[in-house]
């Protein structure tokens, strides 16, 4: 009976730690790489993260397994489940760059996962000035919601964590069909 206890006093030990090393930030990127949370968890790591997993769904969050590339490990991060309120808050964000990321993962999933950095940034100058383009994008790529390789831009592990794409293509297109009902309304009315 004591040793039981013990496991699961070191097992519930394992899962405090994963949350530590997957939902604070120590680098630049939040979230922790496979390798950090095999080298502090132990072989079956996997089996601590899955049930963190289950102990952060009773708050709302889930823990998403991003697969960066075959040559980069795989990063886990968590993230909210579900979608935000329209109640809640920007979380620190100003509208016009939620609407510019909005529009630059919109851009490069429309040309099948890539886009030309000259295309995006010429879209974008028509509603903003150069000077917030350029910062926008810098602090995207930061932030590891777009990268940028010999001019393309793509999404990068961000995105592919925190955006449903087929949700957000399914939302863009819907506004796009009731505008154009709603012009044709109009224009018969």
């Amino acid at each position: 009976m004591p040793e039981e206890d013990e496991e699961k006093g070191a097992f519930r030990d394992k899962i405090a730690r994963a949350a530590q090393l997957i939902l604070f930030k120590r680098h630049r990127e939040p979230g922790a790489k496979s390798w950090e949370l095999k080298q502090t968890l132990g072989k079956r790591y996997e089996e601590v993260v899955d049930m963190l997993d289950q102990e952060l769904k009773s708050i709302g969050l889930t823990v998403k397994k991003i697969g960066e590339g075959e040559d980069k490990p795989t990063r886990y991060y968590a993230t909210m489940e579900g979608h935000p309120r329209l109640s809640d808050r920007t979380f620190g964000w100003r509208i016009d760059d939620m609407a510019c990321l909005t529009i630059i993962l919109a851009y490069i999933q429309s040309k099948r996962g890539k886009a030309p950095l000259d295309e995006v940034e010429n879209l974008l100058k028509e509603k903003l000035p150069k000077w917030r383009v350029d910062q926008n994008i810098n602090r995207f790529t930061k932030m590891g919601y777009i990268s940028e390789d010999d001019g393309m831009l793509y999404m990068d592990w961000r995105a592919r964590a925190e955006i449903d794409q087929q949700e957000m293509l399914e939302q863009l297109l819907s506004k796009e069909i009731e505008e154009a009902e709603d012009e044709e309304r109009k224009t018969s009315g």
